[in-house]
């Protein structure tokens, strides 16, 4: 059902863990040429490409690229109560626990009359991207637009796949979602060319171009993105998820093995890891594994994910050992289900969310835990944060610096334009205190 790789008597480098750790082996790079004809084909020929490409790789051709406010209107009044509810509870969580992603001006005075402002600017125009594949996902939608609106972002565009069972429109789930937050310009276009439209515009459609682009994709999409970036910001280049588990002897392998699942479930290259320094925990998740894959109603799906190269039961000498895995593998979704928690915790640097204590599944965070679950893939929580309003900020500081101020400092200016070389620097300094000729 999963691979064991057993580290055990071992106590790796990081470089030496980073050729350990379990990965697909998807190549964005492999998809650059399709992505790159497909964006080309809609900066030339705009919405006739994206109506053509839906026809081709969606096997529907949209009544029209840009959805109705009308259609809209019906999802939204269409949604199950219970969607309804669930989705509006989810989006206030969100909005609670993004607000404090939002830094507040600060003024560093460094002398009278001299202060540097520091203010987070968002950027105006945003494009969300909500993929259409396997699955529908509306608590994208709240996770990606949410935290837009609490930045301050003043126009935001939404784009997913047309749907075949939908008469080429969005998923009406989708579009329920979006209306509940006020997004009103959807278009039904997905995979590389979406994002070259969002990057460059479509003005038959009048698509405006956007100043960022974000959402998950398969690989196509992440080719896409890397291949507008410059033109359009990225969030990140997203792959297939992945949970890692650090978990001891004291965890419930029952749970261990339902979580493992929960993410398998997305898709054949998701991963799931659990690394454990108990070889009885090990070998009861193995059998959990075996009766709950049997369940579950994605089962193919689910063992084709576990048994690939990307999962896998990983057994270590002790808890340090665990985190020094996690840290150097930077996990999607990380969680702790150990006995001391809070020391655990300590140990982590890199991850994209942690999930502390066996009541925390990452099925809490996909959906109501208030956290984002746009989260980066493939090792990029090494270096990089998950969605969040921070995300739509620009820091800039803005110089502010009365005569007097400037005169404090002109000399030592002067000696360091010099010292570079760079005489004219100096003189724009020098001339505001010299009598005009």
């Amino acid at each position: 059902m999963i691979q064991t790789i057993d580290l055990r008597g071992q106590r790796p480098t990081t470089s030496e863990f980073l050729a350990l750790i379990p990965r697909s082996k998807t190549d964005v790079s492999a998809a650059t040429a399709i992505a790159e004809d497909l964006i080309t084909a809609v900066r030339t020929q705009g919405s006739a490409a994206l109506l053509d490409q839906a026809e081709r790789l969606d096997r529907v051709r949209p009544p029209r690229v840009r959805v109705s406010a009308e259609e809209i209107a019906a999802a939204v009044a269409g949604l199950d109560p219970r969607v309804r509810e669930a989705l509006e509870e989810a989006i206030d969580r969100v909005r609670q626990a993004s607000a404090a992603q939002v830094p507040s001006p600060t003024i560093t005075t460094l002398g009278p009359g001299a202060e540097v402002v520091q203010r987070w600017s968002p950027v105006r125009r945003v494009g969300f991207y909500v993929p259409g594949g396997k699955a529908v996902y509306p608590s994208s939608v709240v996770m990606s637009v949410v935290p837009a609106q609490v930045a301050g972002v003043q126009a935001v565009a939404l784009a997913s796949p047309p749907q075949h069972d939908f008469g080429g429109s969005v998923h009406p789930t989708i579009l329920g979602a979006a209306g509940l937050l006020g997004v009103d310009e959807i278009y039904a276009m997905g995979g590389a060319g979406a994002i070259g439209a969002f990057a460059y515009g479509v003005p038959d459609i009048g698509l405006e171009p956007v100043q960022l682009i974000t959402g998950p994709g398969n690989v196509f999409v992440a080719a896409a993105k890397r291949l507008v970036r410059g033109q359009a910001g990225i969030d990140a280049e997203a792959g297939p998820t992945e949970i890692l588990i650090i978990a001891d002897s004291s965890a419930d392998a029952r749970l261990v093995a339902a979580d493992l699942i929960s993410q398998a479930e997305h898709d054949e290259l998701a991963s799931s890891v659990l690394v454990t320094d108990s070889v009885d925990l090990a070998n009861r998740v193995e059998e959990q594994l075996e009766r709950l894959v049997a369940q579950t109603a994605h089962r193919e799906r689910v063992t084709e994910a576990l048994r690939g190269i990307q999962s896998a039961i990983v057994l270590v000498d002790d808890l340090e050992v665990a985190a020094d895995f996690s840290n150097a593998y930077g996990p999607e979704h990380l969680e702790l289900q150990v006995a001391d928690v809070d020391g655990a915790l300590e140990l982590i640097e890199s991850a994209g969310a942690i999930f502390v204590g066996p009541h925390s599944p990452v099925s809490l965070g996909d959906y109501l835990a208030g956290s984002n679950h746009v989260l980066p893939t493939g090792g990029q929580a090494r270096f990089a944060p998950g969605l969040g309003a921070y995300t739509f900020l620009r820091p800039q500081q803005v110089i502010r610096y009365s005569e007097a101020a400037l005169r404090d400092v002109e000399q030592r200016i002067v000696t360091l334009a010099t010292a570079e070389d760079l005489p004219a620097h100096a003189a724009a300094v020098t001339a505001r205190f010299e009598t005009e000729k």
